[in-house]
């Protein structure tokens, strides 16, 4: 292994480092997302159940033990500022729920960029490589061997498939991480909306 990686020449050493990054935070997107995991409906059911008895106190309790989850920030929020017009805390919650989602985003865009770069540094080490085996013909003229040209060979080809290597599973990843915090937009946005119809709905019943 340590061989490959010195055959493939200086290039390799911002190739191993983008991968030790871009792996640092693939392990990191992946805790965050497990650790966020949780029965949605029941605690919006409990939250409504309070809601529709009056219990306020309770139901932003209920937010209080969950607030790091999106959907019990959210609520938190929609909650205590239930006196609010229909139209200004939809617009209020919209907001706090891209926050939250802004969060969940967080180092994504340097993910993507670690795998556009991976595979155009393999490219440059190929193009090195390549120059580094024409400049060592050149010198040999007739007199070039295969282990002569081997070198740069080796050097177009390592840094050629490591750049493609790093860059194939990360990105793999990174779809995974966006296609799930999508859905987690998504599903933010309809217990938001939810939330505001049944405060209108209580506060309408009540005459208030």
């Amino acid at each position: 292994m340590f061989d490959l990686i010195f055959k493939g020449g200086p290039v390799m050493a911002p190739i191993i480092l983008g991968s030790i990054f871009g792996l640092a935070i693939i392990v990191e997107k992946f805790w965050e997302l497990k650790n966020l995991k949780m029965d949605s409906f029941k605690f919006i059911q409990e939250v409504f159940h309070c809601l529709k008895a009056n219990r306020i106190q309770m139901a932003l309790d209920l937010c209080e033990e969950n607030i790091r989850y999106p959907v019990a920030a959210v609520f938190k929020v929609g909650i205590e500022r239930r006196y609010l017009a229909p139209q200004r805390l939809e617009k209020i919650l919209e907001q706090v729920g891209n926050n939250q989602i802004q969060r969940l985003e967080r180092y994504l865009s340097a993910l993507a960029s670690i795998i556009g770069i991976e595979p155009l540094l393999g490219f440059l080490g190929t193009i090195t490589g390549l120059i580094r085996a024409f400049m060592t013909w050149e010198k040999a003229g007739a007199n070039i061997t295969v282990n002569g040209l081997a070198g740069g060979i080796y050097q177009a080809m390592i840094t050629t498939a490591a750049g493609l290597l790093v860059a194939i599973p990360f990105y793999l990843c990174y779809n995974y991480f966006v296609s799930r915090i999508k859905y987690m937009a998504n599903e933010l946005t309809n217990h938001s909306i939810q939330l505001v119809e049944l405060i209108t709905e209580i506060k309408e019943g009540s005459g208030t």
